[in-house]
């Protein structure tokens, strides 16, 4: 779908803005930015194209996308930070980079709780937001209900951390077996959403007793392989974009208040 098109749409759904990964080329880039302001929408910018398991070669990959990015002038950029096999020395190298070229470019940069990255896992996720107090996240609680294969009810300190540290919610429903379920408008998926909502209502209470700090949500129902298909049909059990509109207007009820 061209930008233009896919943009009128967003707007027309009663989205705020959208949260896409940016092209290295200036031309492309320059379109979609023309295009977000030509709707009036916001622009949070994502990395997560950084894969080289050579460190050496992935920092430096690291740093000119996050360059990039923040050369877009967007809201933050949430990073797809490191990796899970990296060392906690080098995943650190690259935590303290990214908090480096936020302070030199002025464009807040947070990072997300994602399975094969640095934050994989919520026990494994504390050691760093001790470590580093300032560190801040994008909370996709999905991907750790996955990992640990439960719903974190024995790590309730290590969630309760994450929750004081996030700035922004990926609203996806996850699972203990999965990171999307199908369709969260079905009942077999009611004590779930609640689970998730649970822990997002607690973010905001938190937000509001440290004062004027802004959340942010983007609901991130993906498309195949998150998107199951019926088998040799290669067709999705759900419409992706009903979901995502289904989770934009049930956060828009749930939250009315504090919009």
């Amino acid at each position: 779908m061209p930008w233009a098109e896919f943009c009128k749409k967003v707007k027309a759904a009663g989205y705020d803005g959208i949260e896409t990964t940016l092209p290295l080329g200036t031309d492309e880039t320059q379109a979609i930015l023309t295009e977000l302001a030509n709707n009036k929408l916001e622009l949070i910018a994502v990395q997560w194209d950084t894969g080289t398991p050579n460190f050496d070669h992935h920092i430096e990959e690291y740093k000119l996308r996050l360059r990039s990015a923040a050369a877009a002038k967007p809201l933050f950029v949430t990073s797809h930070t490191g990796k899970d096999f990296f060392s906690i020395e080098q995943n650190t190298a690259l935590l303290n980079l990214a908090e480096q070229i936020g302070r030199e470019t002025g464009v807040r940069i947070i990072h997300e709780t994602h399975r094969g990255k640095f934050s994989f896992a919520a026990h494994v996720t504390t050691e760093y937001l001790q470590k580093l107090t300032w560190l801040r996240l994008t909370l996709d609680i999905s991907h750790w209900f996955t990992v640990a294969e439960s719903y974190l009810a024995d790590q309730e300190e290590a969630v309760n951390l994450a929750l004081q540290h996030t700035d922004h919610i990926h609203a996806r429903i996850g699972h203990s077996n999965g990171p999307q379920v199908i369709d969260p408008r079905s009942p077999e998926w009611k004590d779930v959403v609640q689970k998730h909502f649970s822990l997002w209502s607690k973010v905001i209470d938190i937000k509001i007793k440290n004062g004027t700090e802004q959340l942010t949500f983007t609901t991130e129902f993906g498309p195949f392989p998150y998107m199951q298909l019926r088998p040799f049909e290669d067709k999705p059990l759900a419409d992706q974009w009903e979901v995502n509109e289904y989770m934009l207007n049930l956060l828009k009820t749930t939250y009315k208040q504090h919009l």
